[in-house]
């Protein structure tokens, strides 16, 4: 079984990519006409500068949060360093293969004497709280009626994934699991340094508050095209909560490219004209682009000083 995934696997990636982009370019050609009308004003220009500084906060915060994992699993390293490394290979993810990100993060903390099995986890457990922030989002939004669910056997499913994400990271269990592997590798000299005293409470809340800027940044992209009203931010918040998991966990192009954007379009196709989504998707993924870029520069220039 397993070499019949790892044969598939390869394809799977571009059926998916394949999809989503068929789906973009069906959406596109169905609504050309009402993408053309759509005009930007020096207010909308405004709105958009400030979705950029949100989502720069947004991906600074995300980088101290794994600063704090970092130190759960003992690692030698400044947060200041680790907050610079995190900002600079950032952008790696867009390259082809979509982990470049975490081998450069890995690479930078055992360089600077860190262990590499610490190091290892630390980019592995990041990505499970987001996912796992993602979801307590989205479940809370329907058991709040902010998103309607169609099929309750999604919630379940919810439910279920992020209670064995939660489960999971708990350190009787997570800790356990982690001494088994380097018993079966044979690695025991830093073992004591890969187990986590206390749960992830608090990355867990601060991938919440990362997924939150994020979210106000969208939010912010999408009145620099029209009026949003208070009742329909909680309902934009979580549809771009569920649009970013899947982006972030269904395998596709690099960083989450089409996926995060179909998504997004199918949730809001009912509030919202199918163009303007077009448009609000593009503008948040340059927006998100440019200040990924921003945040890597501004750590570059900050190790000078």
């Amino acid at each position: 079984m397993k070499k019949i995934w790892l044969s598939i696997k390869p394809y799977l990636r571009w059926v998916i990519l394949g999809g989503t982009l068929f789906f973009l370019l069906k959406a596109f050609k169905d609504n050309w006409q009402d993408v053309a009308q759509v005009r930007i004003d020096a207010n909308g220009w405004a709105m958009l500068a400030i979705a950029g500084v949100v989502t720069l906060l947004a991906h600074v915060w995300s980088g101290w949060v794994w600063t704090w994992i970092l130190k759960a699993f003992k690692q030698p390293v400044g947060q200041r360093w680790a907050l610079q490394v995190y900002l600079k290979t950032n952008i790696a993810k867009y390259l082809p293969g979509n982990v470049w990100h975490y081998y450069g993060r890995i690479s930078a903390v055992t360089r600077a004497g860190g262990f590499l099995g610490g190091a290892s986890l630390s980019v592995l457990l990041e990505p499970l709280l987001m996912a796992a922030a993602a979801l307590m989002i989205a479940l809370i939004s329907s058991g709040l009626g902010w998103m309607e669910v169609s099929n309750a056997w999604m919630s379940v499913l919810k439910i279920l994934s992020l209670a064995v994400v939660l489960v999971g990271i708990h350190p009787r269990v997570l800790n356990p699991v982690i001494k088994t592997l380097n018993r079966v590798k044979g690695k025991l000299s830093d073992i004591d340094t890969l187990q986590i005293e206390r749960y992830p409470l608090l990355p867990l809340l601060g991938e919440m508050g990362f997924l939150g800027l994020r979210g106000t940044g969208f939010v912010v992209t999408i009145m620099a095209l029209t009026s949003v009203s208070p009742g329909q931010i909680p309902q934009l918040l979580s549809a771009f909560s569920l649009a970013w998991l899947l982006g972030l966990i269904v395998p596709g192009a690099p960083g989450g490219l089409g996926v995060f954007e179909a998504t997004a379009i199918a949730l809001l196709d009912q509030e919202f004209s199918a163009g303007l989504i077009l448009i609000v998707v593009a503008l948040f993924r340059i927006v998100s682009i440019l200040a990924e870029v921003a945040a890597a520069g501004m750590a570059m220039l900050s190790e000078r000083f």
